[in-house]
């Protein structure tokens, strides 16, 4: 193949995930990256998907045009896993570049970037159905033989495609990026009279699935001296045993809001007193990076990707498996106003070091690295 002109190159972004039942993080990354690509100029991106009748929530619609394979997605990925067909081309035409942003992995019929968000269910199995590991395996494997280029958005996962087989020549670390945001406080009072937020609340943001370990955050805020204080939930239903029980449990000081529009999370952020995300694993940890660009104090688990955004004093890592220690970091939070301002201050400096911008150079780059060593 010839090297793609300097000024102008044609990706194929698979965005299959946008129309998942819980798209969860997967699908922002790949839209903000989409974003902050066009934004940077010089690529012509294409979205690729499997047919659908109907176009995604609102709020995981891409800003690119998407075209459409002719066959639904549990076909797609069992042919694209195993059969190495269709072609993306079908869909987009000839493209320069394939971008596999998540675990569907098309065949190589041009270069082929993926992006490895994390391998969550290498550590634990258990926490994941089983038809989900045997997707990830498959994703997995045609990344490790295809892929020309692998990017991680953190250390930790980068290592664990080291471990999983991917040579460490094709891996490349690039970040998500942050953004630093204000919101007005009359948005602030809006959403806490929506969702019933009257006094100080710890807010959680994520898919409700077992390794983010809810049942951990219940059990210590049942702990929390601080008796005023209520857990707010934030983020749509997905497998795993139901929070119902613990969190009756705790009466009014639980609020499982589910699912909000986009326009009432940067809201909840900023009025929350501390967010707490206690995953056991991570590749990257999109709701920590929001709360760090809204000011919001941040704990987090230790030993994942999420201590890498707090390192440097942007938040609190601790044990996520620990009780104990979430309700003590949230305590030391909610009682001493000078740390709570510090980690607001160090949370945002920390984004705006951390930019969607830097994200797409270095995307853009790994297009054009694929491309010109083809």
């Amino acid at each position: 193949m010839q090297p793609a002109s300097r000024s102008s190159l044609r990706a194929a972004v698979v965005l299959e995930q946008c129309w998942h039942r819980v798209p969860g993080g997967t699908a922002l990354a790949a839209l903000r990256q989409v974003e902050a690509v066009t934004a940077a100029g010089g690529v012509d991106q294409v979205g690729v998907a499997a047919r659908h009748g109907e176009p995604p929530r609102p709020a995981y619609r891409p800003s690119i045009p998407v075209r459409h394979l002719p066959v639904p997605r549990r076909l797609l990925y069992e042919t694209w896993h195993r059969a190495r067909f269709p072609k993306v081309e079908r869909a987009t035409g000839p493209v320069d570049v394939i971008h596999a942003t998540g675990y569907a992995v098309p065949p190589r019929s041009a270069p082929l970037v993926a992006t490895m968000h994390d391998l969550a269910w290498r550590h634990d199995p258990g926490n994941f159905t089983r038809n989900g590991v045997l997707f990830f395996e498959a994703g997995l494997s045609r990344v490790v033989a295809d892929a020309d280029l692998v990017l991680c958005p953190s250390l930790a996962t980068l290592d664990d495609c080291v471990a999983a087989g991917v040579d460490k020549d094709r891996l490349r670390h690039v970040p998500w990026g942050m953004r630093v945001t204000d919101v007005d406080a009359d948005e602030v009072a809006r959403v806490r009279k929506a969702y019933g937020l009257s006094g100080r609340y710890v807010l959680f943001v994520g898919t409700v699935e077992p390794r983010k370990t809810l049942p951990r955050l219940l059990e210590a805020m049942a702990q929390l001296p601080q008796t005023d204080v209520t857990l707010a939930v934030v983020g749509p239903p997905g497998w795993g045993d139901a929070l119902g029980p613990r969190a009756d449990a705790l009466g009014d000081r639980v609020k499982l809001v589910g699912f909000v529009p986009g326009g009432d999370l940067d809201p909840l952020y900023a009025g929350a007193s501390v967010m707490c995300y206690p995953s056991l694993v991570e590749g990257y940890g999109l709701p920590v990076a929001e709360a760090l660009g809204l000011g919001t104090p941040v704990v987090t688990s230790a030993g994942t990707a999420t201590e890498e955004l707090v390192s440097g004093g942007a938040g609190l890592a601790v044990d996520p498996t620990d009780p104990d220690a979430i309700a003590g970091a949230l305590a030391r939070v909610l009682d001493d106003d000078d740390l709570a301002d510090r980690l607001r201050s160090a949370g945002r400096a920390r984004a705006a070091e951390t930019t969607w911008e830097a994200t797409a150079t270095m995307t853009i780059a790994a297009y054009r690295d694929a491309v010109d060593g083809a």
